[in-house]
């Protein structure tokens, strides 16, 4: 019944060529003594090897994601997805490997289709999706990234009756702050998430990326540098117009590495601690930045840390800066 169905009803659809996995090669010749049989023009049939799980096995619910929507909901771009499929038993003859779809519509053909079963690497899929996504205009990715901030519940407008839209300033920042960073489009939540946070005690404590990086720093006068954000901070040096200004915040860092005697590394590293509370993350300039736009323009950021808060916790916990002592 099955197959006496499909060739009627791809028949009466005129369907031109049937594209397929090799385990439908035994219906392909009951629908064609069909297709003949009922008098119906026979369409061009054609078979691709099956797609395995990484374990050499046929893909199934068990090896992860099966749906187009979940691998979307997971952060994939469709354009991505549309490529990552199209080389699973198919290549153009070339090592190019990120195509539109309009690159892939003008080059498939199915005498390049391969024989040999190809294995789903949803490795391979984040590495195209991430290629993707470095190469969309901004104004683009920033419709993708606020959806995600918005449906996470991370980021709100302060007034629920007029929404966020991607001409705000804050959304725009954040975009390009995080479009060299993300794989996927979900990615974005927890880097904007972890940048708007403060975990300097956390990072005392241990418990943060890079933060076994922190007796060194300890050990380089950590407490100095500390000591001097902090009188800065309550002399007016830092304050609201050098974190909205890019050009004010670096003659900002100039002074206070002359202040310091610091240059490099050696006063980058713990600036970054002393504001970001973190050893790794984007760059601090740009975070601060970020945060004052947030401010600026009445967007909620769920956890956000304010410079005025972030310079308060600093202070608290400035002795343990001085010392291996944990907190």
């Amino acid at each position: 019944v099955y197959n006496f169905c499909v060739a009627v009803d791809d028949a009466l659809m005129k369907i031109s060529h049937v594209i397929r996995a090799e385990e439908h090669l035994s219906n392909t010749l009951r629908q064609v003594l069909i297709y003949k049989a009922l008098g119906f023009p026979t369409p061009e049939f054609a078979h691709v090897s099956l797609i395995l799980g990484s374990d050499r096995a046929k893909l199934s619910k068990r090896h992860g994601a099966t749906s187009v929507d979940q691998f979307g909901r997971e952060g994939y771009l469709p354009v991505a997805m549309i490529n990552y499929l199209s080389l699973l038993g198919w290549n153009d003859g070339t090592e190019q490997e990120v195509f539109s779809v309009q690159d892939i519509v003008s080059k498939f053909s199915l005498d390049r289709i391969t024989k040999s079963a190809a294995v789903f690497d949803e490795g391979k899929l984040t590495w195209i999706n991430a290629q993707h996504i470095r190469s969309l205009d901004e104004p683009t990715l920033a419709t993708e990234l606020l959806h995600q901030w918005v449906e996470s519940g991370l980021v709100a407008p302060k007034d629920a009756a007029v929404p966020l839209s991607t001409e705000s300033a804050f959304i725009q920042q954040a975009t390009h702050l995080f479009k060299g960073s993300i794989d996927k489009v979900t990615d974005s939540v927890e880097q904007l998430s972890s940048a708007m946070s403060y975990p300097l005690e956390d990072t005392i404590a241990g418990t943060t990326p890079g933060a076994e990086g922190l007796q060194a720093l300890i050990d380089d006068g950590l407490a100095e540098v500390a000591q001097r954000i902090l009188e800065s901070a309550a002399a007016g040096e830092l304050n609201d117009d050098v974190q909205r200004d890019e050009a004010l915040w670096k003659a900002y860092i100039k002074s206070l590495g002359k202040a310091l005697g610091r240059k490099g590394k050696r006063l980058f590293m713990p600036l970054r601690l002393a504001l970001t509370g973190q050893l790794q993350g984007p760059d601090v300039g740009a975070v601060l930045r970020l945060m004052k736009a947030a401010e600026d323009e009445g967007v909620v950021v769920k956890g956000m840390v304010p410079l005025e808060k972030r310079i308060a916790e600093l202070g608290r916990l400035s002795k343990s800066l001085a010392s291996p002592q944990r907190v």
